[in-house]
């Protein structure tokens, strides 16, 4: 039996107060244990240090922005090392790298990537740089200028990428020094308004999943070079469904083999499986989210569940995954956390 730690990053825009921890039974098959684990206002995402040492945070603190990071003890009870925001909209996204050297944040509202030295208490120092985006998209109400929705490290750490809903595009970045240095850029299909990406752990490819067309696009990604290009597109909504959807998360298991992405709307997690050798995506099932607007969800460490987080209907869900096909189903467990929008998993169980 296996009991593993989670955390829930909410808008506290109603009954939530920040991050919320719970427990995933491997065993008893369900979710258990929801409690507050940290106070602040709009922890919208979160990420997990390599290490299970660190929580780090995005933070909303009055007309001011950032990012937080706590320590993680034995138990997964969170204590704060501190935080660094400047006047504005906060970020909507925050990573790490595996050396907790230093945080990265995606802010949709500024349209700006920031990095933040990580302080020899393990705090947050003050920004190290900050790289703006300009332009904006074909879809007037939603690209009428830069909106960064993601800022992580490759799989080897030499770049950084980000992705822009508002302008189309992906940018990959040297860092050195702190400093984010423009390496190269993706332009998407006009209207596409990509959002999140994940790296194949394997093989030279990665998976973009976009808001506004509901699609996930394949890349050739160069690991030498950082360039980009995109190989195949495919539509994540299901062939009978024609309402208004947004696309949201997107995740890869450890093998590979399969891609999972949410759609809010559809309100259904899609599968995908990938071609060994070309990378290829071909659509396998959709399956319901048991509730409403599922921003995220993520898969548990050893992989046999997957959780989504519905954000209007204040659920968790958990499916048991079947690690040869792929495929989902649902176990009957939920849990109520106040407006969810991401899930994320210490490595090792407590």
């Amino acid at each position: 039996m296996s009991i593993y730690k989670g955390y829930v990053g909410t808008y506290t825009k109603g009954d939530s107060e920040g991050i919320y921890s719970f427990v995933l039974d491997t065993d008893r098959q369900v979710l258990d244990g929801v409690e507050l684990a940290a106070k602040l206002d709009n922890p919208t995402y979160l990420a997990v240090s390599e290490d299970d040492r660190r929580l780090y945070s995005v933070i909303k603190k009055d007309a001011f922005g950032g990012v937080a990071a706590y320590a993680v003890d034995s138990a997964g009870q969170l204590e704060s090392l501190g935080e660094q925001t400047a006047e504005g909209a906060p970020p909507c996204y925050v990573g790490a790298d595996r050396e907790n050297r230093h945080v990265l944040s995606a802010n949709y509202h500024k349209g700006t990537v920031d990095i933040y030295p990580i302080g020899k208490n393990r705090g947050i120092d003050p920004a190290s740089d900050s790289d703006h985006h300009e332009g904006s998209g074909a879809n007037r109400s939603r690209q009428e200028g830069p909106h960064v929705h993601f800022a992580d490290y490759t799989p080897d750490e030499r770049f950084v990428v980000a992705v822009d809903l508002g302008t189309d595009s992906l940018t990959t970045y040297r860092e050195a020094g702190g400093k984010l240095i423009r390496q190269d850029v993706l332009t998407f299909k006009p209207g596409t308004g990509p959002r999140h990406l994940v790296f194949h752990p394997k093989a030279p490819f990665a998976y973009v999943m976009s808001e506004i067309s509901s699609e996930v696009i394949a890349l050739r990604f160069d690991a030498a070079s950082g360039h980009s290009s995109v190989f195949q597109t495919v539509s994540a909504l299901p062939a009978d469904f024609h309402g208004h959807n947004q696309g949201s998360a997107i995740k890869i298991s450890s093998d590979g083999r399969f891609v999972y992405v949410s759609n809010r709307g559809a309100n259904s997690i899609a599968l995908f499986r990938t071609d060994k050798e070309s990378g290829a995506l071909t659509p396998v099932d959709h399956v319901s989210t048991e509730g409403e607007w599922p921003r995220d969800f993520a898969l548990d460490p050893s992989e046999q569940f997957l959780i989504a987080a519905n954000q209007n209907t204040g659920n968790l869900v958990l499916y048991t995954r079947d690690r040869e096909t792929g495929r989902l189903a649902a176990t009957g467990s939920e849990l109520a956390v106040p407006d969810p929008v991401c899930v994320k998993f210490l490595h090792t169980p407590r």
